[in-house]
């Protein structure tokens, strides 16, 4: 497992306060064009971050990109793995246009921020991108005490012409770069 802490102008900080880590998530979605607002969900305040981009090389597709990002008081494997479905169904039923897999697709980042992580929630965060039919999501766990980001950086069989994109874009609001 490849160490990633959040980094800024290529040194390390001290670990964050989740909302500030979200609050600066906010901010670089910003940076990189993305359409942000904040809702409620069950109670609680949570980031939407939105953007589309249509590349001749993706088989001439759209990707609808959501990035979902919550603080939680603990992450868990059953937490993060609920959250991944609720924003998959989310970002499904929330994008315009065509009906997903006719010509576009939706990609979401599920991320949960908190101070009580479980080793195996980052595990399985890392493990693989979740795929159902033309939706893909990039689960993303954030261990504020740590300042450790873990989230899948990998090439899939499924998905692979929009790996680049999710690596590129992952790096960028997660890494802090």
């Amino acid at each position: 497992m490849t160490e990633r802490r959040f980094e800024e102008a290529g040194e390390e900080r001290e670990p964050s306060d989740p909302a500030a880590y979200l609050a600066a998530l906010e901010g670089r979605l910003v940076a990189d064009g993305c359409s942000t607002r904040w809702e409620d969900w069950a109670g609680g305040p949570v980031l939407v971050g939105r953007r589309s981009d249509f590349r001749l090389r993706w088989m001439a597709t759209k990707l609808h990109l959501f990035t979902v990002g919550a603080v939680v008081p603990e992450i868990t494997v059953p937490v993060v793995e609920g959250f991944t479905e609720q924003v998959m169904k989310y970002a499904k039923d929330t994008k315009s246009g065509l009906p997903v897999g006719l010509q576009n697709g939706v990609g979401a980042f599920p991320v949960l921020i908190g101070d009580r992580v479980d080793p195996a929630a980052v595990a399985w965060a890392e493990e693989r991108q979740r795929v159902k039919f033309a939706c893909m999501t990039r689960p993303v766990v954030v261990d504020s005490t740590r300042s450790y980001v873990g989230m899948y950086r990998g090439r899939p069989v499924l998905g692979r012409v929009y790996a680049s994109h999710f690596i590129e874009k992952g790096s960028r609001y997660f890494d802090g770069r």
